[in-house]
């Protein structure tokens, strides 16, 4: 059962993942239907987690929008997920960042990692 499952769930799998990681800023592109219409909406935040691995990957993306903290998650294989941009590479040495949750302004930034 364990091989049937895992030749269904690899058909599944995107062929071409954009490489990042936590503590990266993205521009998530993902498509939104509004009733029989369908756009793409750019989310651009911090990755807070990575979790699961296969088709069952996520990650959560978290921006602060009018002065609130807004927290997204998608499955990364999802075919509404269009493209996944990285803004700039950030320098953590954690893989939750769950703290930014309690910070504001300055205090919630990430560190840039220079490339």
């Amino acid at each position: 059962m364990n091989e049937i499952i895992k030749k269904i769930e690899d058909e599944q799998l995107k062929a071409s993942v954009d490489k990042f990681s936590v503590g990266d800023t993205v521009r998530v592109h993902a498509k939104i239907k509004e009733g029989n219409r369908e756009r793409i909406q750019v989310f651009e935040g911090t990755v807070t987690k990575r979790q699961n691995g296969g088709v069952r990957e996520t990650f959560t993306v978290r921006k602060i929008s009018g002065g609130i903290g807004v927290e997204k998650s998608w499955p990364l294989h999802s075919p509404n997920v269009e493209k996944i941009e990285v803004v700039r590479f950030g320098k953590v040495r954690r893989a939750k960042l769950n703290y930014l949750r309690q910070r504001t302004g300055k205090a919630a930034k990430v560190k840039e990692l220079v490339r």
